[in-house]
């Protein structure tokens, strides 16, 4: 069998299909899974064992057999707790054939095979009876089928099915329920996710100020949830208007119905303000009285407890349709939607003295629809993008960099995804501005945005590639200026975007001989850094809760070497801290006022390590100059040295480089610097690097 993975390749900016090896997608699944982050989840795995032996002893107490059902295996973890807990036998489901094998192997290891049957099937295929997968029904369910959404996964619709046909009725649930708590923010900074907010440019002629389209103002967005790390999220980027309120409980000891329902809550706020943002987060009770008590609940919330760092489970951020003025102590109604998969909110006001009566009136205006976005521009732009978009810093750099370089001859052409940098060409005065872009939801995009803007015969978009560009596109005119951000959808990597340089070389014949480029060029850098916590997801276990796991240490790092820890891969630094070791370094730097060289860019050297700390990897980012004296940095914002702690660009995925000492969980004695050695294949686009720890 083979297995086709799509790569995104710098050279056409676009995402591409790759033929790959049977073995490929089950290492790739192995190498990015999150096993090892769960398996480091010391609050989850002591909290389950609790669960566990709490469920076996109320079992064994009516004088019944403990017989154990735990949907979703992974390792055999829950399993072998379970079984070590005296439970008679465990019947372990896992539908990944790898991750099935890999249990069976954990479970043998640590001894329990006699009291321990995988079953590699999913759980709705699973048979009861004599010559079934299991013998007769489970009287203990254990399951960990949770995301941060909590039911992301399919967890409804699986304990739905096991009622009905695995487990006995009145069976014992580890966990026993799940409860979901939500808080009403304001929040311009998470609001600045969903909208795009109106863009001032100071021009000649007087301040001018870009509004967005109607349309895009009022779209729901898309139904997507928006997981992050609610813990690095100061306080001082949102107000809360309302207490922690419990929003609903799901009991998985009881039948479960999966089927769209909703929920509502009355609430009061504590503050008067914008309602813009649901925080979300859930919790699992491991026994029926609530003292085993598992919680996602962000720092604030819990000031007290020490929390526990976890990256498989996090916090939900969602976006209420439209922004609502609320006054403190009125009445307020949440609503929370749900399918089988996700959950989406509303929030309404209580009409003046509400009785039950009305209360049942203002169930008929629920949102049974999941939210669809209907502008488009949430199909264009992730969240991410929408941030970046809105961040006036950011956008004023450009309009430094464009004021240099504009004249009013200027012919402009630019060439980037749905980017705002033709209006602010237009707006400082380029005599014609050209854009180009690759798909059509970004063609329809800019049209709208355009038009709300009163320019649809100022900017002429052309959707075509770069290399199919005819001087007929250009009305016959050669472009003085090309500009980019760059910005591409496509992009993964930090130097993805480097697309733009293919694409300038590929419209060079229709550049002016003394054309000026925007950005003139752009750099990688590269930073040595400790992180906090990030390193655990790529950390051997070991010994988990007195379990043997080695066996799943090693088919990660084989599925890492496989490929995966010879690359690098993305991440959101602002979500992981980490402190600088070394002093950031530019390693290449890539001319955009010249095409793309036919030979490969390549560099080696040291940086040295001025910190004491864990090399835990490498951190690589590009930086873009715009023109003279003006450049942005996707990556490192700022650093305090003394400390060594980085603030970075929240609006970029930076790469990130783990070194084997991290895979391998081996100690080396200090290393005093690390030696690079970096490759840019002008042929592929791709940056292939090698790091040594001295």
């Amino acid at each position: 069998m083979k297995t086709f993975c799509g790569r995104a390749n710098p050279t056409t900016g676009s995402m591409e299909w790759l033929e790959e090896g049977e073995d490929y997608d089950y290492h790739q699944e192995i190498a990015r899974s999150r096993y090892a982050d769960m398996l480091h989840d010391k609050d989850r795995n002591v909290k389950y064992y609790q669960g566990i032996r709490a469920a076996v002893s109320r079992v064994k107490e009516r004088g019944e057999k403990a017989i154990v059902l735990d949907i979703g295996t992974g390792t055999g973890l829950l399993s072998m707790m379970a079984a070590s807990a005296g439970a008679d036998f465990c019947y372990a489901v896992e539908v990944f054939k790898p991750m099935a094998n890999a249990a069976v192997k954990i479970v043998e290891k640590n001894g329990f095979s006699d009291k321990i049957k995988v079953i590699n099937k999913h759980s709705t295929e699973v048979t009861v009876g004599p010559d079934g997968d299991m013998q007769c029904r489970a009287n203990i369910l254990v399951t960990e089928l949770f995301d941060t959404e909590l039911i992301g996964e399919g967890a409804l619709p699986t304990y739905e099915h096991a009622h009905k046909y695995l487990v006995q009725e009145g069976c014992e649930a580890v966990p026993h329920r799940a409860t979901v708590y939500v808080q009403i923010v304001e929040s311009k900074r998470m609001w600045s996710w969903k909208k795009l907010f109106p863009v001032h440019i100071e021009a000649e002629d007087g301040e001018k100020i870009l509004v967005p389209p109607s349309e895009m103002e009022n779209c729901p967005g898309v139904p997507s949830v928006c997981d992050i790390q609610l813990n690095q999220m100061p306080l001082s980027d949102f107000t809360t208007l309302s207490g922690v309120v419990a929003m609903f409980s799901v009991d998985f000891s009881k039948p479960v119905q999966s089927a769209s329902t909703y929920y509502r809550v009355q609430l009061e706020p504590v503050k008067s303000g914008k309602a813009q943002i649901v925080l979300s987060w859930w919790d699992i009770d491991m026994d029926p009285s609530g003292m085993i008590n598992c919680t996602m609940a962000p720092y604030w919330v819990k000031p007290t407890s020490a929390l526990q760092w976890r990256d498989h489970w996090m916090q939900c951020v969602y976006f209420l349709p439209n922004e609502e003025p609320v006054l403190q102590g009125e009445k307020l109604y949440l609503t929370a939607c749900r399918d089988e998969y996700s959950v989406w909110y509303n929030l309404q006001k209580a009409r003046e003295g509400e009785n039950k009566a009305d209360e049942e009136e203002h169930k008929a205006d629920v949102c049974v629809e999941s939210p669809v976005c209907r502008c488009r521009a949430h199909l264009l732009w992730n969240r991410a993008r929408f941030g970046e978009l809105n961040d006036q810093n950011r956008t004023h750099q450009y309009i430094k960099a464009l004021r240099k370089v504009l004249k009013t001859d200027s012919v402009c052409l630019c060439i980037s995804d749905g980017s705002l940098l033709p209006v602010l060409a237009h707006c400082l005065g380029a005599k014609q501005v050209f854009t180009l872009e690759n798909s059509g939801v970004s063609c329809s995009v800019m049209e709208k945005f355009f038009k709300a803007n009163h320019l649809e015969d100022k900017i002429k978009i052309i959707e075509t590639r770069p290399e199919l560009l005819k001087p007929s596109h250009l009305e016959d005119k050669k472009i003085s200026v090309l500009v980019g951000e760059p910005f591409f959808t496509t992009s993964l990597l930090p130097w993805h975007n480097l697309y733009f340089w293919y694409a300038r070389t590929a419209v060079s014949t229709h550049l002016a001989s003394n054309v000026t480029v925007l950005p003139q060029s752009a750099s990688l850098h590269m930073m040595i850094v400790e992180f906090q916590d990030l390193w655990r997801i790529r950390s051997p276990c070991g010994i988990c809760e007195g379990f043997d796991v080695q066996t799943m240490d090693d088919m990660i790092k084989d599925s890492l070497n496989f490929r995966e820890s010879r690359e690098a891969e993305p991440h959101p630094l602002w979500e992981y801290p980490c402190k600088s070791l070394s002093d950031p370094q530019e390693v290449l730097t890539f001319d955009f006022t010249k095409t793309v060289p036919q030979h490969c860019l390549s560099t080696e050297g040291s940086v040295k390590l001025l910190r004491k700390g864990k090399s835990h990897g490498a951190v690589l980012w590009m930086e873009y100059h715009l023109a003279a004296d003006v450049s942005v940095s996707t990556g490192l914002m700022q650093m305090s040295n003394e400390k060594g702690i980085c603030e970075w660009n929240p609006h970029c995925k930076q790469a990130v480089y783990f070194f084997s000492s991290v895979i391998e969980s081996e100690i080396l004695s200090e290393p005093t610097a690390v030696t690079y050695a970096v490759n840019f294949d002008t042929k592929t686009g791709e940056i292939a690097m090698d790091f040594k720890l001295l």
